[in-house]
């Protein structure tokens, strides 16, 4: 957990999971708080999921424009857990959902604060989704009770979908007919390619992120990296989207004229990472090493950077380019 990576909008709530208390209502038959002891009497259920930032890969946007305010995450936001808790499904059939719900939305116990207003961190995914998509209530990660920078005592695990609508320190779920309208799905983590001239970071007329995009990215070597002349190693990881297995994994040494197939070290669940490996032979001189991968879907990413470009810089899956000085 050490090395899991972290992203919140406001300060950590300090919470008693001896007071805790699940809010469900909505468009539901029955209004429900859950302790944690009800939700433990529940089936528990295991699952591996990475989770990935919007932001991911937003460094490289950077270079096309600037993005005020935005941090500029490279490829470190996306990280793998175990997690453990009870079915979204489970809950959502115990309380009984009306047949004009068609979003759940997630409100998180902290306080953020925009414009004046303070309010939990929150966001909505349809009912589709929630009902079979594997979505988790967890408790543990990797074992171990969720640590407070996780979410303790329980956030939401999207599998496939973007790090921000598994929210962390889960205070209510409220079935509804709308997707939500907290500030974190209708005026955040949304794709917008033209800017508002008057407010720059205003991307509220774009379109909420839900899954996350096919992505493969280069690990090792690392940017502007100096290896040796001769046979150089590459490896990275690669997820499909929704949940789709990847087909292929593929490096060109020289701006995509040749491409050579990775292998795979470590096969990634549905919901999970696949680790690859290829190895290139580099003569001396600066190379551009690029990465791509192909799903089931048959998703392909984009080739330019132009092409997935938007005001905040969210889920870019471009080629994955890393520039090395070979000696």
């Amino acid at each position: 957990m050490d090395h899991f990576f972290t992203r919140s909008h406001a300060a950590i709530p300090t919470i008693d999971a001896r007071d805790w208390r699940l809010e469900v209502g909505g468009l539901v038959d029955r209004l429900r708080q859950f302790s944690l002891n009800d939700l433990e009497a529940l089936p528990q259920r295991q699952l591996t999921a990475t989770l990935v930032c919007a932001g991911l890969r937003r460094a490289e946007l950077l270079s096309l424009a600037p993005m005020p305010g935005e941090l500029p995450w490279g490829p470190e936001p996306a990280s793998t857990g175990v997690w453990t808790g009870v079915m979204l499904a489970d809950v959502l059939r115990a309380v009984g959902v009306s047949e004009r719900a068609r979003h759940v939305e997630f409100v998180g116990l902290d306080q953020v604060e925009r414009h004046g207003h303070h309010f939990g961190f929150g966001g909505s995914i349809d009912l589709e989704k929630a009902l079979n998509g594997d979505v988790l209530l967890a408790t543990e990660l990797n074992g171990a009770p969720l640590p407070p920078v996780h979410g303790y005592p329980m956030r939401v695990v999207v599998p496939g979908w973007i790090g921000a609508r598994s929210v962390k320190w889960l205070g209510r779920i409220t079935l509804q007919e709308e997707p939500s309208d907290n500030y974190f799905q209708s005026r955040a983590y949304r794709v917008q390619r033209e800017i508002n001239p008057s407010d720059p970071r205003d991307v509220s007329a774009g379109i909420a992120l839900s899954g996350v995009p096919l992505n493969a990215v280069i690990l090792e070597p690392a940017p502007d990296q100096a290896v040796a002349a001769g046979q150089v190693r590459i490896r990275g990881w690669a997820m499909g989207s929704a949940g789709q297995a990847l087909t292929k994994v593929e490096v060109s040494p020289n701006e995509g004229r040749d491409w050579i197939p990775a292998q795979t070290l470590v096969e990634g669940t549905a919901w999970s990472w696949t680790f690859w490996e290829a190895t290139a032979l580099l003569p001396p001189g600066r190379h551009t090493l690029i990465a791509r991968a192909v799903d089931r879907s048959g998703a392909m990413q984009p080739s330019s950077l132009q092409d997935t470009w938007n005001v905040r810089g969210y889920a870019n899956n471009a080629w994955h380019r890393v520039e090395v000085e070979v000696r």
